[in-house]
């Protein structure tokens, strides 16, 4: 009974992140095999942070006829809310590439995250044109106002 209820959320969680994700090629055609792997991938991210709202992933192949060495390209575009993360990368193995993409991916995310949560609890300081009563001052007025 709970294997059942784990693939349904887990369909619904892959069917929202199918929502959001847009993967496209080119100079390749995306088998079906690619695009599961890409969005188990691409899982783990989604899961790391709830606010991003779309994810653009573009796999290029690039046949360089001076080397006779082919390249493909992984290219990963998160948009969310704030300035968008873009990151690629590029390998002899197109697996490797999607891997590696993210991994840099994860990391900006992680980087964004920890620099939000830094800002937060720094202190800032605030500029107010009018000068503050001292302790001393307080602890008079409310003294007085408790005999009246």
């Amino acid at each position: 009974m709970k294997t059942t209820t784990h693939n349904r959320s887990s369909e619904r969680n892959r069917s929202s992140i199918r929502k959001k994700l847009i993967l496209s090629g080119v100079h390749l055609e995306l088998t079906e095999a690619l695009k599961k792997t890409v969005e188990d991938k691409v899982e783990k991210l989604f899961n790391h942070d709830k606010e991003i709202q779309r994810l653009k992933i573009h796999l290029e192949y690039q046949a360089h006829n001076s080397t006779h060495h082919n390249q493909f390209i992984a290219k990963g575009h998160i948009e969310i809310k704030g300035n968008s993360l873009v990151v690629a990368e590029a390998s002899d193995d197109l697996y490797i590439s999607i891997e590696q993409l993210i991994i840099k991916l994860d990391r900006k995310l992680r980087q964004r995250s920890r620099l939000r949560k830094v800002k937060r609890k720094q202190l800032h300081a605030v500029d107010i044109p009018a000068e503050f009563p001292k302790p001393n001052q307080i602890r008079a007025k409310v003294k007085t106002a408790r005999k009246v």
